[in-house]
């Protein structure tokens, strides 16, 4: 059964330079023309599926920029979700903001709408490194959108931020954290740069490498990150994700726990019954098939037997809780201790890794090299 629901809006005012996601910059009759699709796409995923689609918890808008459309094109989304799933009562709703494009107003139909969370893309509180990801926003512009959400009654707010960005130095991401911090949001996620490759970003490294952090300087501010929100109050409860109590996201932690979820829209992913399938990323080919009724071209592979569990151990991995050893032989029939002891073994004696009783975790070192522990367990067969 389904538990969260992604959509993905792509289009964007700008396009920055670092970003590989399926995106596209804004116009107006290409995205009303979109819109169509998705609202035809949400109308076959509901008939297709039945009962089975309407067991929802979360849902999640996301892109590209949201907020690229108007406030009124998200509420009929929002409503049009409810009436096709007509699942029980959603417990959280999220909208991924630029901070730059909302207003007060935009906010209270949001609210109106059913928007728990607001998700602002801020990356960087300080003007020179706003200027290098290619961003428009200011620090005034998300001080505004903070204190508005609090008027419009959004019970969570989020904040992304970068670090690894070029020029940065371990006082401007201080800087950046202090400021969020200060800011009194409830959750922030912090993510490394990551060189995709066909970006801008790309092409520069190629040019410059020595612009772009290496991993040991990268990892020093990561402990920063680390340590200067838990002192501030922030649980890490996953690599990247930091919460206040009560302001986890729900939806992302339907991910980490290996959840079914359904993806709409262009170069949108889906998990259930064991199937992994993402749908194409070419914007015309979504369109037409969705305008048509007709099935989403895209890829599909079934994950079984060790590779499932391979993938829902690096997914539990990446969290506070770690993997417990009943829960993962009842879901997957595998002994965990048994199943993967010699790269327990490994992990444990090189100090990423604790094993208690009933659960293996990462430890605080082992956070720092998280993607490498993680991949030896999707791979270990």
């Amino acid at each position: 059964m389904t538990s969260a629901v992604y959509v993905h809006l792509p289009f964007c005012p700008y396009i920055c330079p670092y970003c590989d996601f399926a995106k596209w910059p804004h116009k107006q009759s290409a995205a009303a023309r979109y819109l169509q699709a998705l609202h035809a796409e949400i109308e076959r995923y509901s008939r297709h599926f039945g009962q089975s689609a309407a067991q929802y918890a979360t849902v999640f808008l996301g892109g590209g920029t949201p907020n690229t459309y108007a406030a009124a094109d998200i509420a009929t989304l929002l409503e049009m979700l409810r009436r096709c799933f007509s699942g029980p009562s959603v417990r959280e709703t999220t909208i991924e903001v630029n901070p730059e494009l909302v207003a007060l107003e935009d906010l209270i139909v949001y609210r109106q709408a059913g928007v728990t969370r607001l998700s602002i893309g801020v990356q960087s509180f300080v003007p020179d490194e706003i200027r290098v990801l290619g961003r428009r926003h200011t620090t005034a512009d998300v001080d505004r959108v903070v204190a508005h959400a609090r008027a419009a009654g959004i019970p969570s707010v989020s904040v992304d931020l970068m670090f690894a960005v070029p020029a940065q130095t371990p006082a401007s991401w201080r800087r950046s954290l202090d400021q969020a911090i200060e800011l009194g949001v409830d959750h922030i996620s912090t993510y490394g740069l990551t060189i995709e490759p066909g970006t801008p970003f790309q092409a520069w490294r190629d040019r410059d490498a020595a612009a772009f952090f290496d991993d040991g300087a990268e990892a020093q501010l990561y402990e920063i990150a680390i340590e200067t929100l838990a002192r501030a109050g922030y649980e890490q409860y996953e690599i990247s994700n930091f919460a206040r109590p009560g302001h986890r996201s729900r939806h992302n932690a339907n991910y980490w726990d290996n959840g079914e979820y359904a993806g709409l829209g262009v170069g949108a992913a889906s998990y259930a019954d064991g199937v992994r399938s993402v749908h194409t990323r070419d914007l015309e080919s979504y369109v037409q098939a969705a305008l048509a009724g007709a099935a989403i071209p895209g890829e599909a592979e079934r994950l079984e037997g060790a590779k499932q569990a391979g993938e829902a151990a690096m997914l539990a991995l990446r969290t506070s809780q770690g993997v417990c050893f009943e829960a993962f032989k009842e879901r997957y029939g595998v002994d965990f201790l048994k199943f993967y002891a010699p790269v327990l073994q490994r992990h444990g004696e090189s100090g990423f890794m604790e094993i208690d009783a009933t659960h293996a975790r990462l430890t605080l070192r082992g956070r720092f090299m998280a993607n490498d522990v993680c991949a030896d367990f999707v791979t270990f067969a």
